[in-house]
């Protein structure tokens, strides 16, 4: 990048945006949605039955979530988020009904029976009303009803941002994914539902139909969803690194013939995944990928995918550089989140880089794996032009609230970043395939993945992630020559305990030197000039 004037305007256009945002005042109900109250932290959850009815031409649902869980601690209170213009009917326990005080999304539900620690309990919640409609989804969140062009009704769930809690009751807080699940969902006759997990058994009915299916996998609460419409289906077996792997593809009816070509893309991915992070982390429950009336998202099992049968993301280059013109970007890209979100999902929203900096990493593992290493290189540098540098990658906590966009392009590229200190790409691929495993299937902080890699790396990385996930500038590489043969250089517009080795070229010699903030020195041959290795997302400034 053009380092020196770039990197010091960005900063400064940067300032006024921060001041905003560190003024930012958070409410109570940001605080019920982002944090782990009391009447969240003394229940553990067990398996979720969730039946929905849905009745497209009123865009309303009604419906029941059976919740069942295991006693923590002993309490009597225990929280179920709904947003309105749901409304909770009524909430019983062993048939009889509970009591419910009201607090927005919060519904903080009286128990009448003794919860006894280790025991597991169940409630069941019965539910209505007209669910927020999408305007922009995925983006906004809701439920999107659309016809298709030949009239049939086209409606789909997405709610990553908003909530679960948009559409059905739930325990509305990453930190606690339900162990297994079981969605039932009953649709007018001569449509299909397709949610997550595998599809076991179909109740037919002389209006309606109810398809029932399994999830035996954890899941995250945003990830269960519904899609319905006039689907058809193919499929095939993938033999991965776990064995026989089930992927089953869901489209509209006329886009059957050109889907069977076009979605090649998913068994692409599905190999180069498993080679960089590890096994699919749900054989399972199989891999769906299903026609959604928006762009797409990452449902566990179940990713939705509307990019209009087109490379790109809608068409376009995200990098810039040509290779994004060489896969699906939404088929890619969500489906990577199997690993990094469904299969490692973060405990706060505030850490959802560990989702999105991961996955758009992985595009150019994509690339690198199919095209070779320079055109991974390639991508991921070129998606720098869409780094803002406004705010720190990091949210704040226990409000439910993320950190900057940045979490994507600049996530992406302070991996790669990192790819590069370490200088040993079998090492950081055996790190991305550990994460995989050592977190299999958790929750998790960003504090537990920086201990991962830094341990597995050898290395001091605190300076590194303290530099790029909590600041919002761009380390600068100040240096000058004392004389013909003496190289000063320190890093400038970072944090004050800063350090980070870097690979620069002098003439035809390559070398790794060690900044920090203080002025440091190195012999070289022959004063002539610097040019760090460009996979480093940083910047330079020769300042005499």
């Amino acid at each position: 990048m053009n380092t020196s004037i770039k990197s010091i305007l960005v900063f400064l256009i940067s300032l006024f945006p921060l001041i905003v945002f560190s003024q930012q005042k958070f409410t109570r109900a940001d605080t019920l949605r982002g944090s782990i109250t009391p009447e969240r932290g003394w229940w553990d959850l067990n398996f979720y039955q969730l039946n929905v009815e849905i009745f497209p031409e009123s865009k309303s649902i009604k419906g029941s979530n059976i919740v069942r869980y295991k006693v923590i601690n002993e309490a009597q209170v225990l929280q179920i988020d709904l947003q309105e213009p749901l409304k909770i009917t009524s909430v019983t326990q062993d048939g009889q009904e509970l009591k419910i005080r009201k607090d927005g999304a919060a519904h903080f539900i009286s128990l009448v029976k003794k919860q006894l620690p280790g025991n597991f309990e169940e409630v069941i919640i019965s539910y209505s009303g007209q669910p927020k409609e999408a305007i922009r989804p995925p983006w906004d969140g809701g439920i999107t009803w659309q016809k298709d062009s030949n009239g049939n009704h086209f409606i789909a769930s997405s709610n990553q941002g908003i909530g679960s809690s948009i559409w059905w009751p739930s325990k509305d807080h990453p930190a606690d994914e339900v162990d297994s699940a079981r969605i039932s969902v009953t649709v007018p006759k001569g449509l299909m539902d397709i949610s997550n997990g595998r599809l076991v058994g179909i109740d037919v009915g002389s209006t309606a139909d109810t398809f029932h299916w399994s999830v035996v996998n954890p899941i995250n609460d945003y990830g269960i969803n519904i899609n319905i419409g006039d689907y058809v289906t193919f499929g095939e077996k993938y033999e991965g690194e776990k064995g026989t792997l089930d992927m089953d593809y869901f489209v509209l009816r006329d886009n059957l013939e050109k889907a069977k070509v076009h979605f090649q893309d998913a068994r692409r991915m599905m190999e180069a995944f498993e080679h960089w992070f590890g096994p699919y982390p749900f054989y399972e429950d199989g891999f769906k990928l299903v026609e959604a009336p928006y762009l797409g998202m990452e449902h566990q099992s179940s990713v939705t995918y509307g990019n209009g049968y087109q490379n790109g993301y809608l068409g376009r280059d995200l990098s810039g550089t040509g290779w994004g013109l060489k896969f699906d970007f939404i088929i890619i890209h969500e489906a990577g989140h199997e690993w990094f979100a469904n299969n490692i999902t973060y405990k706060d929203v505030a850490d959802m880089w560990i989702h999105e900096s991961f996955t758009n990493y992985s595009e150019s593992l994509f690339l690198e794996y199919h095209y070779g290493k320079e055109a991974g290189q390639e991508y991921v540098r070129g998606t720098r032009m869409n780094i803002l540098n406004d705010r720190p990658i990091i949210g704040t906590y226990g409000v439910n609230q993320r950190g900057s966009g940045d979490m994507y392009y600049k996530g992406g590229n302070l991996l790669n970043t990192l790819r590069e200190i370490l200088n040993d790409d079998e090492k950081w691929r055996m790190i991305l395939r550990g994460l995989n495993q050592e977190f299999y299937h958790q929750t998790v902080s960003t504090d537990q993945i920086e201990h991962y890699i830094a341990v597995k790396s050898g290395m001091d990385l605190r300076p590194f992630f303290d530099q790029y996930l909590r600041n919002n500038t761009v380390p600068i590489l100040e240096y000058y020559f004392s004389d013909d043969q003496t190289l000063n250089f320190r890093w400038a517009n970072c944090n004050a305990d800063f350090t980070m080795p870097v690979d620069v070229e002098m003439g035809e010699k390559k070398l790794r030197i060690k900044p920090s903030t203080k002025w440091s020195q190195v012999a070289v041959d022959r004063k002539t000039e610097l040019i760090i290795d460009p996979d480093y997302y940083v910047g330079s400034l020769k300042i005499r």
